[in-house]
């Protein structure tokens, strides 16, 4: 047996090394390896609408914990088209520091519009959203960015015990959150506490409408994001009332129907419509076929029973149905051609050129994902 010298076996391992072999394939080595030692930063956004009393004290409380952190951070905040002054108290603060930034609507869209502005304009590749009233606790920051670094793509905060009003206000949350958690069959207790932390790898592709914010860890879990859900503080309100109502439940009774929809059928509504319209014609020719039979069988005049308006209004909506879903196919089409959406999203690859990794616009990550 022929014996290797330890310099030998080391030459052998240098060889095993992937060296690169442009100059080009350097770069992108030492630029990963750049950001490899570049802190996370972090993105806190807080919509707000008639808050004047509370936006010192919020900027405050919220930039002591991002500063203890040692992470680069911003505090964006959102002026859902206050008109009591919350306006100028956000510049004001802006304007003494430079970590905060400001978007000011130009009228009242509501929360969801408001958080998806936070969204859009956030820098930071951690996103932590959270109420301007006060009653988050930033100090549940460090915890949900410590769950995060486990593993979590999601981090949804639960007021466990929360400070306000038992009938109007957490009655109707516990029996709201039951329903969302059955029907998405995502499990947590409090879909609508807005601190939660994510990576904005996990929601930069989602869009909100209505009341739908709440829902964005349904949105991740079904894009195979993993959700966690720990307890935070909630204080009761200092300042000002609540913009809430026991309207707002029906709203997210509404917004789950149309969520559950986009998940099961978004890319194939001619299900529903189709089935709707198959069990229509279904009802039409029972119909039908029985008021022959009262006919010709028992003499039963058309007219002295509701068999035959039954057999054409369900024949009409049967028709009208399927019409419908294939309207709706084409209409999906067009949304994934046109704007070149694939059906499909891909976490990571192993063994894919680069070439083939640019096409996939949805797969960010390949064999060098994190």
């Amino acid at each position: 047996m022929c014996a290797i010298s330890p310099r030998d076996q080391a030459c052998d391992c240098a060889n095993d090394v992937a060296l690169p072999s442009t100059h080009h394939e350097l770069e992108l080595m030492i630029i990963e390896g750049q950001q490899r030692h570049v802190p996370t930063m972090i993105s806190v956004t807080v919509p707000v609408f008639n808050e004047v009393e509370s936006i010192v004290p919020l900027y405050e409380s919220v930039a002591i914990v991002l500063k203890s952190l040692g992470r680069p951070w911003e505090l964006i905040l959102i002026d859902d088209g206050s008109t009591d002054g919350t306006a100028a108290a956000l510049d004001k603060v802006a304007a003494a520091d430079t970590n905060v930034k400001v978007i000011h609507l130009r009228r009242n869209y509501g929360q969801t519009a408001a958080m998806m502005a936070g969204i859009d304009f956030a820098r930071g590749d951690i996103i932590i959203p959270m109420d301007g009233d006060l009653q988050n606790d930033p100090m549940d920051i460090p915890r949900l960015l410590a769950k995060l670094d486990e593993g979590y793509d999601v981090v949804s905060g639960w007021r466990r015990a929360r400070k306000d009003a038992t009938l109007t206000r957490n009655l109707p949350s516990w029996l709201a959150n039951r329903l969302i958690s059955s029907i998405s069959g995502v499990r947590l207790h409090d879909y609508g506490c807005s601190l939660k932390a994510y990576h904005k790898s996990v929601i930069k592709d989602i869009k909100l409408y209505g009341e739908m914010h709440r829902f964005i860890p349904i949105y991740a879990s079904w894009q195979g994001a993993r959700v966690a859900e720990i307890p935070v503080v909630h204080h009761s309100r200092q300042f000002g009332k609540s913009k809430y109502g026991l309207g707002r439940s029906i709203k997210v009774v509404l917004d789950l129907i149309v969520v559950k929809f986009l998940a099961k059928f978004a890319q194939k509504p001619m299900y529903v419509f189709g089935g709707f319209g198959l069990l229509s014609l279904l009802v039409s020719l029972i119909s039908g076929v029985w008021a022959l039979y009262l006919k010709f069988a028992h003499q039963i005049s058309f007219i002295l029973t509701p068999l035959p308006l039954l057999f054409v209004l369900t024949a009409i909506t049967g028709v009208m149905c399927i019409l419908m879903g294939l309207l709706a196919e084409l209409l999906t089409r067009t949304y994934h051609e046109a704007q070149d959406k694939p059906i499909y999203l891909v976490r990571a690859t192993k063994n894919i050129g680069d070439a083939a990794v640019v096409a996939l616009t949805n797969a960010p990550r390949s064999d060098h994902a994190r």
